[in-house]
């Protein structure tokens, strides 16, 4: 059997599919025709191998309680190994319905009401919204952007007059990460490992620093790793727990073949954990508080599917969205020059920069959804930081992307 979901340039129509990208722009006060390029999901047909998984599933008509057996943890394993380079043997691997969940139910364990938790904006908004919605408070160790020589040579760079290639990038501020980390008596700190929205992959020193400031002051780190394999040719992805010992220990890891694979419907998360007694106290937070124990059916059939069978289909997504994002970084290069981006290192995901149109957040959000009819992610959700910004989602046939800055481009020039 060979994989045939290989086309990405095919289009499908996802409207009246009850999808979420596609089917609530009148729910959320936007126009219903608008084009989605917001939430991170792709416009892609999963691997057929999923697919073909879960009709086998579905013909069989019974879909009571399940359970995981060795195979499952062997193919979570083998992806770890063939595509991280992470030896997880021996590692504790609880599922969850998610990553956003178990963000939740991290914080049930290993902190307490009022407790402040530690995050690095502009990021992922659910990371403040369930850190606020659980009673707890959010403090900012704020992102650094600035321009910076290294991996120069990514297009789309600007020149300086010295002529050195310079790109914007996030940076971690340490002195003001281990500053907070002291006054606010943080218990737990959420990492965003790739960066959601701005792409960084973080390096291994940077790594290396992060853990052992955590280590220092007793912090347990919880690395969202979602967009772990969203990795573009010239980089490679840094697990955290995988830096040293000392950031096994205090890690919680939390992976999913939902952006990789385009299942994220089917609410399947596995989290990792080295440390016997944090993974325990995880677990007992996840079975407790959230009252989750089996997870859900076609989840667990895709999941093992995609990491036994998937590398075709996942290997070409990867070369096709990189297509795309060189595509984007020309087109604006060449038809949009006030719009610049943060070049991203990984993820589909990409922070555009629309300050230099010097409009207004309304201006901006009149212009993105009522002039050019699109639906993006505003950038001040991930964040004070994201003012001016806008996120857009390239995980999409090259016809829709074209469509999407075309439009673009013509709500500017009018």
């Amino acid at each position: 059997m060979a994989e045939r979901n290989l086309d990405f340039d095919k289009v499908h129509n996802r409207r009246g599919t009850d999808s979420l990208k596609y089917d609530f722009a009148a729910e959320r006060g936007l126009p219903q025709d608008v084009l989605p390029l917001w939430v991170a999901d792709m416009d892609f047909q999963t691997s057929s191998y999923i697919q073909d998984a879960i009709k086998l599933q579905a013909e069989h008509g019974i879909y009571g309680y399940t359970e995981t057996k060795r195979d499952y943890y062997e193919a979570v394993i083998g992806w770890m190994k063939r595509h991280h380079d992470w030896d997880i043997t021996g590692f504790k691997i609880i599922k969850t319905p998610g990553v956003v969940p178990a963000i939740g139910a991290a914080l049930n364990a290993f902190t307490e009401k009022g407790d402040a938790v530690l995050i690095q904006q502009p990021v992922y908004y659910c990371f403040n919204e369930v850190i606020e919605l659980s009673g707890r408070r959010v403090v900012s160790n704020d992102l650094v952007l600035r321009y910076s020589d290294e991996n120069a040579s990514a297009n789309g760079a600007s020149e300086e007059d010295d002529g050195t290639t310079k790109y914007p990038r996030y940076y971690i501020d340490f002195e003001d990460f281990e500053k907070k980390i002291v006054d606010e008596k943080i218990k737990l700190f959420l990492l965003c490992n790739p960066h959601n929205p701005g792409g960084r992959i973080w390096n291994k020193e940077e790594l290396t620093k992060i853990a052992e400031i955590c280590r220092k002051h007793n912090v347990i780190v919880f690395s969202d790793e979602i967009h772990e394999d969203i990795v573009y040719s010239k980089f490679k992805h840094n697990v955290f727990a995988d830096i040293s010992d000392e950031a096994a220990d205090i890690t919680i890891t939390a992976t999913s073949p939902g952006k990789t694979f385009n299942i994220s419907g089917l609410q399947i998360g596995n989290i990792i954990i080295k440390n016997r007694e944090l993974a325990k106290r995880f677990k007992d937070s996840v079975n407790g508080i959230m009252g989750y124990s089996q997870a859900n059916a076609p989840g667990i059939t895709a999941c093992r599917a995609a990491y036994t069978h998937g590398d075709e289909w996942y290997e070409a997504m990867k070369r096709y969205i990189e297509a795309n994002l060189n595509y984007l970084i020309d087109f604006l290069k060449r038809e949009i020059p006030t719009v610049s981006l943060i070049i991203p290192e990984a993820t589909y995901l990409v922070f555009l920069d629309l300050r230099a149109l010097g409009l207004s957040p309304e201006e901006r959000k009149k212009l993105i959804i009522e002039k050019a009819g699109l639906w993006l992610d505003s950038g001040d959700i991930f964040g004070p930081l994201g003012e001016g910004f806008e996120r857009i989602n390239i995980a999409c046939p090259r016809s829709t992307l074209t469509e999407a800055l075309t439009r673009l481009r013509d709500a500017i020039n009018e």
